[in-house]
């Protein structure tokens, strides 16, 4: 182990910033996350695992409503996603005060990987260990991004985070399709999860968030809100998949 190794502000000499290679590792070792953006929304899921059967799984927190529009998850340290989820409301809310709507997805984006990215070069901190998927819609349309340690962002049509995010992705690039619909993606990303899924899968041991698109003002129809499924909900997709 060397001097670099310690330090938040100074590169290696082959270029790297070890903590942030430090805080991937936090991440790799975190609970497997899936994102797919369909024609008509995007869907979030995630493992819900504890190391303990006498953990109340209820109480677990992977996934939040940032605000209507906008959904969160995560794969790596739990305390450091808290942190970063009361920063992401306080940035939508800020927004909504001056503009009176929610903020679009790649402008809270753009803010919240800003953040993580002054945790990489600032004295007496650490680089926040999780990367990040966020969903929502605004007048783009649909909108998947991950966000990671560094502070880099990206869009992405499917992707996945965490322990067996390598195959996840395999995964979803040969069932991944531009065309499919709300529905066909949330079967979808379960069935990513239980490609590496380990023991069995329950309602009670994963996480699954939509949002749809924006309806047409025209048909006088509500704007979209960002929705965890409940667990009946997802026993019942459960159910439909062999």
């Amino acid at each position: 182990m060397d001097r670099y190794s310690f330090s938040l502000t100074t590169f290696a000499p082959n270029g790297k910033l070890l903590q942030i290679e430090h805080a991937l590792a936090a991440v790799g070792n975190g609970s497997t996350t899936v994102g797919i953006k369909a024609a008509n929304g995007v869907v979030i899921a995630t493992e819900k695992k504890t190391g303990s059967s006498l953990i109340e799984v209820s109480s677990l927190q992977h996934m939040v409503k940032v605000c209507d529009s906008i959904g969160m998850v995560y794969s790596g340290m739990g305390p450091d996603f808290r942190v970063l989820v009361t920063s992401a409301r306080k940035m939508a809310q800020k927004y909504r005060r001056i503009y009176m709507e929610d903020p679009p997805v790649r402008i809270l984006v753009k803010e919240l990987a800003g953040l993580m990215q002054e945790f990489t070069q600032s004295g007496g901190v650490r680089p926040f260990g999780v990367s990040l998927l966020l969903a929502g819609v605004d007048d783009r349309g649909p909108n998947l991004y991950q966000v990671d340690p560094s502070g880099s962002y990206f869009p992405w049509k499917a992707t996945s985070i965490g322990k067996n995010m390598v195959n996840a992705k395999t995964f979803l690039e040969k069932r991944y399709n531009g065309d499919m619909e709300l529905e066909d993606a949330v079967h979808t990303a379960i069935l990513t999860l239980k490609e590496g899924f380990e023991g069995q899968m329950t309602e009670q041991s994963i996480d699954v968030g939509i949002i749809s698109s924006i309806p047409s003002a025209q048909a006088g129809e509500s704007m979209p809100v960002f929705l965890c499924l409940s667990p009946a909900e997802i026993k019942d997709y459960l159910s439909n998949i062999v």
